[in-house]
């Protein structure tokens, strides 16, 4: 029986972590690692303003340390906003979750950078769990002077 076909397996293989190379091959579905990237990004709001010199890129981070958040700047102008919420450890005698709603797990961010953005001038600060990441813009170029030729009479 070819049980890659119930979608009941996928899901529980996901919540198990059973790793890829033991999963069903045959499955035209996503790969478990890109579905987990996609809810990551999903379950991260973000904020893009854009003010005269420079881009803001506000992303709300509840709970998360400064320290804890990564943000890198990839190849083709990609800023990543990615880190991990753990869950508290609440291994008491007779404690237990009534209700879980918060979320847990990785979470990332990415955002496609403007041509004009400054991968020099980039800041970013943590304050009462709002990440702030500011990208400086470069000057605009200077439109080039038209060049006069003169003209030789013969």
């Amino acid at each position: 029986m070819d049980f890659g076909r119930f979608p009941i397996i996928s899901i529980l293989e996901d919540m198990l972590e059973v790793p890829e190379e033991h999963s069903e091959k045959g499955r035209s579905n996503p790969s478990r690692a890109y579905v987990r990237d996609q809810k990551a990004m999903a379950a991260t709001p973000a904020d893009v303003i854009e003010h005269p010199d420079a881009y803001a890129f506000v992303v709300d981070m509840p709970g998360i340390k400064g320290d804890e958040i990564k943000v890198q700047v990839e190849s083709d102008n990609l800023l990543v906003v990615s880190g991990e919420r753990k869950r508290e450890n609440k291994e008491n005698e007779g404690v237990k979750y009534v209700r879980m709603e918060r979320r847990m797990g990785k979470f990332m961010r990415k955002f496609q950078l403007p041509e004009n953005a400054d991968l020099e001038k980039i800041s970013a600060s943590c304050n009462d769990g709002v990440l702030k990441v500011t990208v400086g813009k470069l000057p605009p170029p200077e439109p080039k002077k038209p060049k006069t030729i003169q003209v030789q009479v013969a």
